[in-house]
């Protein structure tokens, strides 16, 4: 008895040593468990994770703190020291408004001026980007316009005045100096691959609030809110209020894709709506106006629109040119023989895509230039060539709600 009770010891302790042995042994090296059932033919092991061959593809692939879509803290660390807080002063003229005693009638009719006219001091809030270490900063002309005095706070909390180096009002953009040191200056992306869908942050000052972040997307590219103009707008449902004017679009990797520029609000029945100037043509006009202190564009002196195509012709819904709607008497167009109903295909060696792609064409290009114009008419081929001419001011657009 004593023997069998001594034999069921030394097992229990042989038991005991070996548990201990396999827990030391996993402990200090993981999955040799499985290599070895694998070698004795009593299982396979396992394909080895990505976290443990290949350490760096799995870092890779998971999203670690301050980057996207965890987060874009480092894309707002990247940018926001560029974008800075713009305080606008003038005098605006005002009169004293006598209200109504009848509270119906105030708010029927509200209140009527009355006695002189006086000047008032009024400050205008705005956004801007620091574009140079040269102390460039970008903003909107409606920011700054008429502005007697122009200060700039800096992201680190120190004031400049500003002075105005020129401003474009067909773009609504301008061009401020300051004299500050140790400028940031933001990265400037390539807009030209931005895609709807791409996630954008608007950095500025809305309302005061000084350095604030809100966050969408991409919602077109391309926008014209004027068949008339060049403009070339990037859409976004980034929340962008009064005092965002000016400031940056960035991409989720911190780089300026455009400028804030208007919103179109509750008033209009809209919401998550507003429009930034694409940084490719924000900068065309910066280095307009650093060189000469405003923009020239070129002008053909006829408007456009899309070409009509009959939904049983057969042809693609989107035919490609643009159809010539007017001609101006006397301008480019008219002296080079180019006619109403006129379908432009090509411009000098570019084909035309649409009218907004035809404006951004002609405005590209410098008065006095001569270029080629190819089309139909009367589906009759036909070129000419036409000198163009600077392009007349075109009534001020006026933002949608600030």
């Amino acid at each position: 008895m004593k023997n069998a009770a001594g034999a069921l010891a030394f097992i229990a302790r042989f038991v005991i040593l070996g548990l201990a042995l396999a827990f030391v042994v996993g402990l200090f090296w993981p999955g040799s468990g499985d290599r070895l059932r694998a070698r004795f033919g009593l299982g396979h092991a396992p394909q080895a994770s990505a976290s443990t061959e290949h350490p760096a593809a799995a870092q890779a692939t998971a999203p670690t703190p301050g980057n996207g879509p965890v987060s874009y803290a480092d894309a707002v660390a990247r940018a926001a020291p560029s974008v800075v807080n713009i305080y606008a002063n003038k005098m605006v003229t005002a009169r004293a408004v006598q209200m109504y005693d009848d509270p119906v009638l105030q708010r029927l009719f509200g209140g009527l001026p009355t006695g002189p006219a006086y000047k008032r001091p009024q400050q205008v809030l705005g956004s801007g980007v620091i574009v140079s270490d040269k102390g460039y900063v970008l903003t909107n002309n409606h920011v700054i316009a008429n502005a007697d005095d122009i200060q700039v706070l800096l992201y680190d909390g120190r004031i400049a005045k500003a002075t105005l180096v020129g401003a474009d009002e067909e773009t609504d953009l301008a061009v401020l100096k300051i004299d500050a040191g140790n400028l940031p200056v933001v990265k400037i992306a390539d807009s030209h691959s931005l895609r709807a869908g791409d996630v954008v942050l608007a950095i500025g000052n809305p309302l005061g609030l000084n350095q604030t972040v809100t966050m969408g997307i991409v919602s077109a590219v391309g926008r014209q809110l004027s068949s008339s103009s060049a403009e070339d707008f990037i859409q976004t449902d980034a929340a962008i209020n009064l005092g965002n004017s000016g400031g940056a679009l960035v991409n989720a990797r911190g780089e300026l894709v455009g400028i804030n520029t208007l919103l179109i609000g509750r008033q209009a029945n809209a919401e998550g709506i507003g429009f930034a100037i694409p940084v490719s043509n924000a900068k065309n006009v910066l280095d307009q106006i650093i060189a000469t202190g405003h923009v020239v564009r070129g002008w053909l002196g006829a408007d456009y629109a899309f070409v009509p195509v009959a939904a049983d012709s057969g042809l693609p819904a989107a035919a490609r040119g643009a159809q010539v709607t007017d001609v101006y008497p006397g301008g480019p167009a008219a002296q080079a023989g180019i006619q109403p109903h006129d379908i432009l295909l090509r411009i000098g060696t570019d084909d035309i895509l649409d009218p907004a792609d035809l404006r951004r064409h002609e405005a590209a290009l410098r008065p006095g230039a001569k270029v080629d114009v190819s089309g139909l008419r009367n589906g009759v081929p036909f070129h000419t060539e036409v000198t163009l001419a600077r392009r007349p001011p075109l009534q001020t657009r006026a933002t949608l709600d600030g």
